[in-house]
């Protein structure tokens, strides 16, 4: 009998770059990390347990960052999953930490590669698959910091290259410079106010990644329409939370995060969540209201 294929399958495929091919649904490292993404994960066991089963649910995209610890994500995964046999691996820099919650920019060129450099070493690869600047440096003039990640497409450093919480406009400019494969920003059934970034997003072929992709807010209570379709398929709220950003796009690569695997392997099942058109479609107004 063939083997049933697995959970993540469901979701679909896309391909970043227009030739890295991942599952749609994909594996958010934040948070095998300490509070505050800071420090190591309260049960380090259990959080190796959770980034082993990710490819065993079929997940093949795992997305983390340097700041996340900081370096403790990265760490983890290499000493987890390195040598990476039939996934992707997706990081990011640009953002310095100093303190458990405490985020602050950094665009400058030389620290901008130094970020790749030590990404390279941490991950254990001699390239990476999609490294993405995570957040445009305000006191930094924008072209310098796309500038940097051209020269680092041209070196061979980074495979592909992507931009997060950035606008229309900030994607327009960095594809002067170098071919974006990617976008982060935060998306999910309540915050639509990047839907024009999306929109952009889908028409030019570029993969859209959605943090915070499980957020609910008011409608996740009792009685509402994403409790009444949850009940109705048998999945939780979240599942279909999850299973309505899925179908919101073909480009939309939602990458939710845990620390248990427990909760790994409900998030995956949303892949297969049964989703009609009217639920999304009720779904999908109910959200833009309670944005």
């Amino acid at each position: 009998m063939p083997a049933t294929p697995p959970p993540a399958a469901a979701s679909g495929e896309f391909r970043i770059g227009g030739d890295l091919a991942v599952r749609r649904l994909g594996f958010g490292a934040m948070r095998v990390t300490g509070r505050g993404i800071w420090g190591e994960p309260e049960d380090r066991a259990e959080a190796i347990r959770t980034l082993r089963r990710a490819p065993e649910l079929g997940i093949n995209l795992i997305d983390t960052a340097d700041s996340y610890g900081p370096f403790v994500s990265e760490d983890l995964i290499a000493e987890t999953l390195a040598p990476y046999r039939g996934l992707a691996i997706a990081t990011k820099g640009g953002l310095t930490r100093h303190g458990p919650n405490i985020w602050r920019v950094v665009g400058r060129p030389e620290y901008l590669r130094q970020c790749v450099l030590m990404s390279l070493r941490r991950l254990k690869v001699e390239a990476i698959d999609l490294w993405q600047l995570h957040g445009l440096d305000p006191r930094v003039p924008r072209d310098e910091q796309f500038g940097v990640m051209a020269d680092m497409l041209r070196e061979g450093l980074i495979r592909r290259a992507g931009l997060c919480n950035v606008t229309v406009e900030d994607i327009e400019a960095a594809r002067k410079t170098f071919p974006v494969a990617t976008v982060q920003n935060r998306y999910n059934l309540i915050d639509r106010s990047d839907e024009d970034v999306l929109a952009y997003c889908e028409a030019q072929g570029i993969g859209f990644i959605p943090w915070f992709p499980l957020g609910a807010g008011d409608l996740a209570r009792p009685g509402t329409v994403l409790d009444k379709v949850a009940a109705r398929t048998g999945a939780t709220p979240s599942q279909i939370a999850l299973a309505w950003v899925l179908k919101r796009s073909p480009v939309m690569l939602p990458i939710p995060g845990t620390s248990k695997v427990a909760h790994l392997e409900e998030n995956t099942l949303a892949a297969q969540a049964p989703l009609s058109d009217a639920d999304f479609q009720a779904l999908d107004r109910e959200g833009r209201q309670a944005a």
